[in-house]
């Protein structure tokens, strides 16, 4: 799994006119599903995501997680992060996982993070959608599941 993690003020997400998901202070997490992923790789991230520590503590200093600030997430799909683009112009997305197994890893990640006791938010899975960003800082962190291993 790969995902581009933002601390935002607020992020949401809108699909055919109607907000589907939005949050308040937290992580806006766009997430590409691999053809290898597995239940561990949803584990890892959930688990990552929850406790990074890249909030501001009393002194300015990115030491608090998630979970310490009692903040959000609002978790997209994004099947692009999978793009490779070293050869020709056209990205090719072989690496990305076919849509039926990513949207049940998808959706088991939603549900990992949520047993943390965090508000998620999400997008639609296979559809074209709108996401609003509010970077806080800016603050942009990438994950790579199998870089952990």
């Amino acid at each position: 799994m790969r995902a581009v993690i933002q601390r935002v003020s607020r992020s949401a997400v809108v699909v055919d006119g109607v907000t589907v998901g939005k949050i308040g202070r937290g992580l806006n997490v766009l997430l590409g599903v691999g053809q290898e992923d597995t239940l561990e790789d949803v584990s890892y991230m959930a688990n990552k995501i929850v406790n990074l520590r890249i909030f501001p503590d009393e002194e300015g200093k990115m030491n608090r997680s998630l979970l310490e600030i009692g903040g959000e997430v609002l978790v997209i799909s994004q099947f692009t992060l999978y793009g490779d683009a070293r050869k020709g112009r056209r990205p090719s997305f072989i690496l990305a996982g076919d849509p039926e197994n990513a949207n049940i890893l998808y959706q088991k990640l939603i549900e990992e993070i949520k047993t943390y006791g965090v508000s998620v938010g999400e997008g639609i899975f296979q559809t074209d959608m709108k996401v609003s960003i509010e970077n806080d800082g800016p603050v942009t962190i990438l994950l790579d599941s199998k870089k952990a291993f």
